[in-house]
């Protein structure tokens, strides 16, 4: 067995707060540079090197490369093998969100009550956190942040088999040209089939975890995601609405098994700041 203390974990996740606020990934970075090149609309390439620009200040300036510092994420992979002292996991989690936030000036956007008064808790907890249990004796945790814009335009269709991958595909397209230049876009598309309708909205999610435009491991739903990606971009969106071929720089689905009469579809955009970071410990 081996024993984390909770100071550990809450700093460990207070540097990746820092982090994925201040450091987008260096795969984003290719594909929005890539994006560079394909994109023919004048207006539309100017956004895409204006991004750019900002997110290498965002890094050697170290601030946040967008205003919306966003809610946050985090995906903790647990092994059998850690047992956490000094408190508990969760409580580590929400400690380390807390400080890192407060001590990078990251705007806090959570409120604490969502129907009537709307108070901000003040250090942007709390963040949502999702288990799963593995053997060994290691803690990965990948942190993630979303902004208002592009959770906002997050879509749950619950189609018919009968709809198969081309309704998909309609529904998809349309979450992306009903969130036009609200998400944010270059966009990444999530998209979570199968399952139930919480599954299908957790998967999306885990979609995010991918490098941007990573190949999905199997054949037929790889060659589905470039499908779906020449349709989102033939909508002609563009970089922050403005136009253009690059409406998405990837799209990535995941699938789980379903009930026979179901299909669900979730579809969640990641806006042109795709924020993750990971830590093992």
């Amino acid at each position: 067995m081996r024993e984390i203390p909770v100071a550990t974990i809450r700093d460990a996740v207070a540097e990746l707060c820092r982090i994925a606020n201040f450091e987008l990934p260096q795969d984003f970075v290719t594909a929005l540079r890539v994006a560079q090149t394909k994109e023919t609309s004048p207006r539309g390439l100017r956004t895409l090197q204006l991004l750019d620009q900002n997110q290498e200040l965002a890094r050697t300036e170290q601030v946040p490369s967008c205003q919306d510092t966003g809610f946050v994420i985090v995906f903790a992979d647990v092994g059998a093998e850690v047992k956490v002292i000094g408190g508990e996991l969760e409580e580590a989690i929400q400690a380390g969100v807390g400080k890192g936030y407060k001590q990078n000036y990251l705007r806090a956007s959570m409120v604490e009550d969502p129907l009537f008064n709307r108070t901000n808790t003040g250090n942007n907890t709390p963040a949502m956190t999702h288990y799963e249990f593995e053997p060994g004796d290691h803690l990965h945790l990948t942190l993630v942040v979303k902004g208002g814009g592009s959770e906002n335009s997050t879509k749950l269709y619950m189609l018919t088999p009968a709809q198969g991958a081309e309704g998909v595909k309609k529904a998809v397209v349309e979450a992306v040209r009903m969130a036009g230049p609200n998400a944010c876009p270059p966009v990444v598309v999530c998209v979570g089939v199968g399952g139930t309708a919480d599954k299908a909205m957790l998967i999306a999610k885990k979609a995010s975890l991918r490098e941007v435009g990573a190949a999905h491991p199997d054949e037929r739903i790889a060659q589905f995601e470039r499908e779906l990606l020449e349709e989102v971009n033939a909508t002609g969106v563009g970089p922050q609405g403005y136009g253009g071929r690059v409406t998405a720089l990837a799209v990535h689905v995941e699938t789980f098994p379903t009930h026979i009469a179901s299909l669900p579809v979730a579809v969640n955009l990641q806006c042109h700041a795709v924020r993750r970071a990971s830590v093992t410990i």
